[in-house]
């Protein structure tokens, strides 16, 4: 859009939204600065296979309810198209963030005023509860009101299928040119929530649901009868989230009652005031969990994210000093555990099956196949991993899936949902310790005898920020210029290219380069697909991790060199 067209939108927006006082007042505190009302109206937020996410605020560019009604109506099109009438059910759930519960609701509103029959969560409830929801329902499609990780500023908007994966390519299609051809201020069917509930288009979802939930994690146990000390002291924070309920009450059900909630981060609350950026991946969101942890003298420390479908941990070294376990060392933990424990119960599956994302470790290849399970290698967006499930049932082999992974702390072993959930993660990894402390091991002893039996695999992220619409250009520049090729990344040199731009592996064709280097290091640069943020994979295979950490911060820096060169 140019000059004369955003500022057209921006009064038609002023306009249009009087009856919205919060709204039209951010509106109007922005009349005298073009820089805002452009950042605000330059673009309308992008539709993709991940739904809406973007900053809270006015403006095409930003979520708020209408932008959030738009969308439903989008969704609401597609569902009536492809639906036959009786069949069209939507299910909704919403985390702690700011305005989700209204969101919620208003995606409610719209869609029984399609004539959609619509199940609503009565409280917040984690994403894969979503998922599970969907499914269990029979229902067309899934929404759930969810900015994951990101700082507090943002909201989104992720949307399942039937299935409970997240929507296709051609799904997210078909709804953004949907739509594309809807008018935010006429074309919106909307009702009213208290009238639709008494009408009963309204209903939230039952408390068996939940409880099933629960019920079908309980029993994803790998003990297969084996008794083992539970008691180990576990501090837990769902950082401000969803995560609270449902994982301390799977917890106290299956025996793990010495648990520890960190206060401060207790009861949900999207400012996120003890830790900006909610992401258990972070360090400093761990920090808070850590001091609890060392305060108590905890055996672990338990962590998940706003909406409860990453986790992370921190366990004790041989020093006594905790240390976070990274996304890969603990879905390398969890496919030996898994495929260790199915072994010696002599209930492995026929074609065993672990399925990844190409940007998670390749040490997990090697696990599986020590155990006689084949790895999957998918696109990053656990989507993808979720369609490999669909894939095992429809071949009438569910029960060949043993785990799917990635390397951002997200985790399946059941088939129960199609998206990553941290409820079921939590459960096995804290029964993963209690095995292993049952028999005087801990995690990182494990961890190091896979590293000592198949080398040493140091695994990294980098991100880079772009925001605003200059940012986007400069990021479009960066990828663009790696796609060129490079020949050898912080000295080490380059041995191939894969562009999954041009289709490979028979992959879905995305913006993902991965450079093959000398001594099975890689490097995979993509865009992230919530943020404006590009992130760098560095994978380095050496002989201990001092070796490794030293050609890793080589390629690092040589990275960062290249990000600003081709960003100039």
């Amino acid at each position: 859009m140019n000059e004369t067209e955003i500022r057209k939108e921006y009064a038609r927006w002023v306009e249009a939204t009087k009856a919205n006082k919060d709204i039209n007042a951010e509106l109007v505190a922005i009349k005298d600065d073009y820089a805002k009302i452009e950042d605000a109206f330059y673009t309308e937020l992008a539709f993709g296979t991940g739904g809406l996410r973007g900053v809270l605020g006015a403006g095409t560019n930003r979520m708020n309810v209408y932008t959030v009604a738009k969308a439903s109506q989008g969704l609401a099109s597609y569902v009536v198209n492809h639906y036959k009438e009786g069949d069209r059910r939507i299910a909704i759930s919403f985390d702690s963030r700011i305005n989700s519960d209204l969101f919620a609701r208003t995606a409610a509103e719209v869609f029984a005023a399609n004539g959609i029959e619509v199940y609503i969560y009565k409280q917040l409830m984690p994403t894969p509860c979503v998922s599970y929801a969907t499914r269990e329902l029979k229902c067309s499609a899934g929404v759930m009101v969810t900015a994951s990780h990101n700082p507090s500023k943002y909201n989104g908007y992720k949307v399942y299928g039937a299935d409970g994966c997240q929507i296709t390519s051609d799904a997210a299609k078909e709804i953004q040119d949907r739509i594309n051809k809807t008018d935010v201020f006429k074309d919106v069917k909307q009702g009213n929530f208290d009238e639709g509930m008494k009408k009963g288009t309204i209903k939230y979802i039952p408390e068996s649901i939940i409880t099933s939930f629960i019920e079908t994690i309980k029993k994803l146990s790998m003990l297969n009868g084996e008794k083992i000390d539970k008691n180990v002291a576990i501090v837990y924070s769902p950082l401000n989230g969803t995560g609270l309920v449902p994982v301390t009450r799977v917890l106290k059900e299956t025996g793990f009652t010495n648990v520890t909630v960190v206060k401060e981060q207790e009861m949900p609350d999207g400012h996120f005031p003890t830790c900006p950026f909610p992401n258990p991946e972070i360090k400093e969101a761990m920090q808070l969990g850590m001091d609890y942890a060392k305060r108590l003298n905890a055996d672990m420390l338990l962590a998940t994210d706003p909406d409860c479908d990453r986790v992370g941990i921190a366990v004790k070294d041989d020093k006594g000093e905790y240390r976070l376990m990274t996304g890969n060392e603990v879905g390398l933990l969890l496919v030996d555990y898994i495929c260790s424990r199915l072994i010696a119960s002599k209930k492995m599956p026929v074609n065993p099956t672990v399925i990844k994302t190409i940007v998670s470790t390749d040490l997990a290849d090697a696990i599986a196949e020590s155990y006689g399970a084949k790895t999957i290698s998918v696109l990053t967006g656990f989507k993808y991993i979720g369609e490999q499930i669909a894939i095992l049932e429809k071949g009438g082999h569910p029960e060949s899936y043993l785990i799917g992974f990635e390397e951002s702390y997200g985790y399946l072993t059941g088939t129960h949902a199609r998206d990553k959930d941290a409820v079921n993660a939590a459960f096995l990894i804290c029964e993963m310790f209690a095995y292993y402390k049952t028999h005087n091991k801990s995690l990182i002893e494990r961890l190091n005898e896979l590293y000592a039996k198949f080398g040493y695999n140091l695994n990294i992220t980098h991100s880079y920020t772009f925001e605003g619409s200059a940012g986007l250009a400069k990021m479009k520049a960066v990828t663009t210029g790696f796609a060129k090729g490079v020949d050898v990344i912080g000295g080490v040199k380059v041995n191939k290219m894969l562009d999954y731009n041009k289709g490979i592996d028979g992959l879905p064709k995305s913006d993902v380069i991965k450079f093959l280097m000398d001594g099975s290091c890689s490097v995979v640069v993509r865009p992230s697909g919530t943020e404006p943020k590009l992130k760098t994979y560095v994978s380095v295979r050496a002989k201990n991790v001092e070796e490794a950490s030293k050609i890793e911060a080589k390629i690092a820096a040589d990275l960062q060199t290249k990000v600003d060169e081709f960003a100039k």
